[in-house]
């Protein structure tokens, strides 16, 4: 289980810590699921997941004030002793006394946001997925090229913080060196990111650590992207066959998604940057439904049958 304090919630959405809460750090939110208590306001707390941050707009805080003082804080009591996060109110709405009084009863911080109840909380919930997804380490380096995230892995010393850097000279931004932080965001979706501590920086043997954004200006790094191929580099082993034609597709698990993969040989005269330049171009190629190798296999068995035909 991954977690993310409520302070660090605060500080990315700018919300308002309206009771002056002192212990947000100490608050964690562990659920990516979003709560409006419609029915918890109204006494029904059967099922109700008391790990979700709870989120009140216009229409619970037009039910409250149609209730008195009295029967609001009454509701309120008994929604709050069940327990949860937080309590963030949208749209900059005005808190009611008696929400407060069982805010500080419970200990439970109010938060406020000036944003829409649905905008906060389409965006809400991406935060969360992101912070608290499930994630892996992996060492490599990881580049975007023509809009591709390209995952490249391998041996220490076959040549992949080399390759990012001559991405980096042509036009690409780097992610990632070294170490790869990998998050499964979704069902479809890896995201991959480097560790705060070594952001922006590649090492290169018998030169050392650099600083791609200082060297190459803002517009060569990124601070994030999806993963689209993962290349894997090998020192050329002569008994080996490598795929030639590119009819089978090959795969990488990670975090249970494939994703689509190659294996790339490595030996003295072979442009690697170049290579990952077609390769992520060849993707996005079949991503939108076109194979050359397919194509060409289709002529070439084509051919054959008219030559049958004829004979």
């Amino acid at each position: 289980m991954f977690s993310v304090t409520l302070k660090e919630v605060m500080e990315e959405f700018q919300l308002e810590n309206v009771t002056n809460c002192n212990s947000l750090d100490e608050i964690l939110v562990s659920s990516s699921d979003i709560n409006r208590p419609g029915l918890q306001l109204v006494g029904y707390l059967k099922y109700f997941g008391t790990d979700r941050i709870q989120i009140i707009g216009k229409v619970e805080t037009t039910y409250l004030e149609a209730l008195s003082p009295e029967e609001r804080y009454l509701r309120l009591d008994e929604f709050f002793k069940s327990g949860f996060p937080c309590m963030v109110v949208a749209r900059g709405l005005d808190i009611f006394q008696e929400m407060i009084d069982v805010s500080n009863k419970y200990g439970i911080p109010i938060l406020r946001t000036k944003d829409i109840t649905s905008r906060f909380l389409s965006g809400l919930i991406s935060y969360l997925n992101v912070q608290l997804a499930p994630r892996i380490t992996k060492h490599g380096v990881f580049v975007e090229v023509y809009g591709e995230g390209i995952l490249i892995l391998g041996e220490s010393g076959v040549g992949k913080s080399e390759t990012a850097l001559e991405l980096v000279k042509r036009g690409h931004r780097l992610v990632a060196d070294d170490v790869v932080e990998i998050r499964k965001v979704s069902d479809k979706t890896l995201v991959g990111t480097a560790p705060d501590i070594i952001r922006h920086f590649i090492e290169i043997r018998g030169i050392g650590i650099l600083d791609v954004k200082n060297l190459y200006g803002v517009g060569s790094v990124k601070v994030t992207e999806n993963i689209n191929l993962v290349i894997q580099l090998e020192f050329w082993d002569e008994k080996k066959n490598y795929d030639r034609l590119g009819l089978v597709d090959e795969y990488t698990d990670i975090l249970g998604i494939n994703v689509p993969g190659l294996t790339i040989p490595v030996r003295p005269g072979r442009n690697l940057a170049i290579i990952a330049e077609v390769a992520a171009m060849n993707n996005r190629q079949k991503k939108m439904g076109y194979n050359a190798a397919r194509v060409l296999n289709e002529r070439v068995l084509g051919e054959i049958n008219k030559s049958s035909t004829q004979e």
